[in-house]
């Protein structure tokens, strides 16, 4: 594994994110099974990946030099 990308791009941070909410819920009396688990993760990756391109976007737009 040589490719670096974001933290908030890595699926194991997101993971555990919704496992650590997932848990918390369960505490506090809402039923959460693993199945929701899994979606609330791929949809948090996905909503992630989209602003981080918007940003990007954004950037390239708003940018005062070349890129060279």
């Amino acid at each position: 594994m040589t490719a670096t990308k974001p933290w908030y791009l890595s699926r194991t941070i997101w993971a555990s994110v919704v496992a650590v909410v997932t848990g918390a819920a369960g505490m506090v009396g809402l039923p959460v099974d693993a199945a929701d688990g899994a979606l609330i993760t791929d949809t948090l990756l996905q909503g992630v990946s989209a602003v981080a391109a918007l940003i990007a976007i954004l950037g390239r737009l708003s940018a005062k030099d070349r890129i060279g």
